[in-house]
């Protein structure tokens, strides 16, 4: 039966890249394997959604899909096709499927098939709804699961990967990338009479001690002391690039946003999300000096009226 990735996710064929994205990450983080250790049905489910949010996110690749050029898995439907090239009226046909596009003259198969050129067909250059032969099979796609840091997926740093035959390959990764991304690396799986299958690489994005990932954005709560919050001050905050210098304005209170623009994700579309510092004023334990200045002195704004109290 042919895979209909809109049914796999659970979407109508009209429906809308914003639909097609929700419907996946619903998906995903329910069939996510690190949450179903134990149902190995489900990292087989999840494997499925992510090869149909993959062909569908792309819109070349959902073009040919709706137009029947090629399946859910970007092979083509129909990898032969009538030619007029070499073989002439014996029959010629390029198989577009297979490495190089060559010409295949079909009569010399059929021959071997129904013992004689044509078998009685009336030659294969006008023969209709004749049987087709079959591309041999390519081998089994090989599963990897590649655990990436959040700074390296923030920054697409590469990633290198070893292969099942021990060979090893640096990983670009995919402008958009996220968890449960799943990337497919043609050619790089296990050997078949057609040739070799393809490797399914899904992306698991670690957890980081201090970054966190909102949307596209970079967040981070960032400490400052009590005279750099007063009188202002330019500190070092870190990046998924490195320490920069970060200006903190007189008068910050904890929790004020400042924003560093372009230090985000890199969307699909190659623009950057922004890395959000959120200041947290930490005050010195039992430091005498800082009391004894403030002996006297009372803030007398009406600092929780918002707050009914």
């Amino acid at each position: 039966m042919v895979k209909d990735p809109y049914s796999i996710l659970g979407v109508t064929h009209g429906a809308s890249e914003k639909e097609i994205k929700s419907a996946y990450r619903k998906l995903a983080k329910e069939l996510h394997p690190d949450a179903n250790k134990d149902n190995p049905k489900a990292t087989d489910r999840f494997s499925e959604v992510t090869q149909a949010y993959d062909l569908l996110s792309d819109k070349d690749k959902r073009a040919q899909f709706d137009r029947g050029e090629i399946d859910m898995y970007g092979n083509p439907t129909m990898p032969f096709g009538y030619g007029g090239g070499p073989g002439g009226a014996r029959g010629g046909f390029r198989a577009e499927g297979f490495p190089g596009g060559e010409a295949v003259d079909l009569g010399d198969i059929f021959e071997g098939l129904f013992g004689g050129r044509g078998g009685g067909m009336g030659g294969m250059g006008g023969a209709r709804g004749g049987p087709r032969p079959r591309a041999a099979p390519r081998g089994a796609n090989v599963q990897y699961r590649l655990r990436v840091s959040l700074t390296d997926a923030a920054r697409l740093a590469d990633q290198r990967v070893t292969l099942s035959d021990g060979k090893t390959i640096d990983l670009k990764l995919p402008k958009g990338v996220e968890d449960g991304t799943q990337m497919r690396l043609s050619g790089k799986g296990e050997q078949g009479p057609g040739g070799a299958g393809d490797a399914l690489v899904t992306i698991t994005i670690a957890p980081h001690p201090f970054f966190r990932r909102d949307g596209d954005d970079l967040r981070l709560d960032l400490p400052v002391t009590l005279d750099e919050a007063v009188l202002g001050a330019r500190v070092k905050a870190p990046t998924a690039e490195g320490a920069v210098m970060l200006s903190i304005p007189a008068g910050t209170s904890s929790g004020t946003v400042l924003r560093l623009k372009g230090k985000g994700f890199t969307r699909k579309d190659g623009t950057n999300g922004d890395q959000l510092v959120t200041t947290e004023i930490v005050l010195p334990e039992n430091d005498a000096d800082l009391a004894s200045r403030l002996e006297g002195w009372r803030d007398t704004r009406a600092v929780r009226s918002r707050l009914e109290v």
